[in-house]
Formats: structure tokens, sequence, C-alpha cells
């Protein structure tokens, strides 16, 4: 796991629309860069539909939201269109940004082991730096979760 402090790696890749999307380059204060394992499926859509259910909160102020999995750019735009996701959605499919963010490795389900996304968030501030890390994070709540600790950041 990433520290805060630590430098974000920087990355562009392809977000739903097949348009490159990079880390950098942005007038948001601070960037959510969460990892979920596969689009569609019911804790990816909880969290992902947290995120939009919060996107008023995160526009006031100033944070943009980037989702990133190993799932191909036209399964993000099913995703994003199913569930009215008013954020970029990133495809990574050879796990690269995500190994660079200690969120991509050997998983096991159902007794099959796999390599896979695993459910980290990041937050990412003007300068490039590491704000806030979450590792293995619970989908509901996680949205307001890192709302209210990007306002403590603001207060400091």
């Amino acid at each position: 796991m990433l520290d805060p402090g630590d430098d974000a790696p920087t990355f562009t890749l392809e977000n739903q629309h097949g348009e490159p999307v990079p880390l950098a380059g942005t007038d948001a204060t601070y960037t959510v860069v969460y990892f979920y394992p596969r689009a569609d499926t019911p804790g990816c859509t909880t969290e992902a539909c947290s995120f939009r259910d919060e996107w008023d909160a995160f526009e006031d102020a100033g944070v943009r939201v980037l989702g990133i999995s190993d799932d191909p750019v036209a399964d993000l735009a099913d995703f994003a269109a199913d569930y009215g996701l008013p954020f970029d959605l990133l495809s990574d499919p050879d796990g690269e940004v995500a190994s660079a963010y200690d969120s991509y490795g050997e998983k096991e389900m159902f007794g099959n082991v796999f390599d896979g996304v695993f459910r980290n968030t990041y937050v990412v501030d003007d300068e490039g730096t590491i704000a806030l890390a979450y590792e293995g994070v619970s989908p509901e709540d996680h949205a307001a979760e890192i709302l209210a600790d990007v306002a403590s950041l603001e207060e400091r």
C-alpha cells in the first residue's frame, strides 16, 4: 500500500468512451483514484453507485473521481450507462496502474487462484501526492467517508 506523503504514480488510461484520461492536468483540488475488481458485480456496483449518489458533493468540493479496473472499455461503457455513473471509469487491462498502486495481485475466490484488482482507494492532491489511502475498503458508504476525510484535510 502506498502511504500519505508518497508520490502518486502517474498514468493515462482509456475511459468508458475510449478517451485517454491522465491523472495530472486537472483543476481538481483532489482526485479520488479507486480500484475495484469487476464492473457490474454486487460490491463494485454498490461502491460506484455510492460515488454517483454523492456526486454533487464531490463536484462542490472540487474533487474528481476515477474508478479503475482491469475490465475492457466496452464493459465499462455498459456499466456506466446502466447505472448513470457521471465520472470516468478507466480500463487498466494488464493491471499495470493497479500494480503501481499496490492494488493488483494474486487473489482467491471459490478455490480458484488468479490475478486481479484489490478494492483500494487513494486520494491524490493537486501536486500529485497521496493525501489519503484506504486498503480493502467496504463498498457501502465509502464515498461519504472520503468526503468527510477530504473535508478534514481542508480544515488543516
